[in-house]
């Protein structure tokens, strides 16, 4: 039974499903047949399901016993995950992570270990399988699958249907058969303009930016790139 305080600050409906170790926030609205179980740690505001399923654990082929480990499945504030997602808890890092302000559309699959940073998108049916990265602003379009160890980086988009076997750069358009190419949306929808040039010459011809701003994005970028080994685009 949740504590009465936390029925009082949230929107949760009767036939949702909350495991004895989450945690909730306050302004959250749970819809329907929605299942959080497992370490759960959920901020504020958030709009989840209904039909969604967080915490629960890995599949994974070397975990298969279907034990919850002691690793935590962390939700931010303001996230909107639509119906039929799944966020499954980490079983090879210490968390699953979704931040702030990002958009889970309907039918997502958010593997183990993930990490998705603020303000992305992640469209109808993508896979994120596991130990992806997806950075700040980032934008996977429908029915993308997201190779394990990939990091999608800050302000990128990946294009429809894609395979993502590889990483994509910060401000970049991954699109299967293509160059890689300027994501000049994102440029302008996050307030880059000023350093459009830079970028450019960034993702067209892998020229290191000199403005710290654009410079801390890729550093960022390629911590995580060194940290698991993928190729990039």
């Amino acid at each position: 039974m949740l504590d009465v305080k936390i029925m009082n600050e949230n929107n949760i409906h009767p036939t949702a499903i909350i495991g004895e170790e989450v945690k909730i926030g306050k302004g959250n609205t749970i819809l329907p047949y929605t299942i959080i179980e497992g370490k759960v740690q959920l901020g504020d505001n958030n709009v989840i399901g209904p039909h969604v399923v967080i915490g629960c654990p890995a599949t994974d082929t070397k975990h298969v016993d279907l034990k919850f480990g002691d690793s935590k499945v962390i939700i931010g504030n303001n996230n909107v995950i639509r119906e039929f997602s799944v966020v499954e808890q980490p079983c090879y890092e210490e968390h699953t992570i979704i931040e702030d302000d990002v958009f889970i559309m309907q039918g997502v699959h958010v593997s183990h270990d993930v990490r998705v940073n603020r303000k992305c998108v992640i469209t109808n049916t993508s896979v994120l399988a596991g130990i992806v990265k997806i950075l700040e602003g980032a934008n996977i379009a429908m029915a993308c699958t997201v190779n394990q160890y990939a990091t999608i980086g800050q302000y990128s988009i990946v294009a429809t249907n894609a395979a993502c076997m590889k990483n994509v750069r910060p401000f970049s358009r991954y699109i299967p058969g293509r160059p890689v190419s300027v994501n000049e949306y994102a440029i302008e929808k996050f307030g880059f303009v000023k350093y459009r040039k830079e970028i450019e010459e960034y993702v067209l011809n892998g020229v290191l930016p000199h403005s710290k701003i654009i410079s801390d994005i890729v550093n960022e970028f390629n911590y995580w790139v060194a940290k698991y080994g993928r190729q990039t685009y």
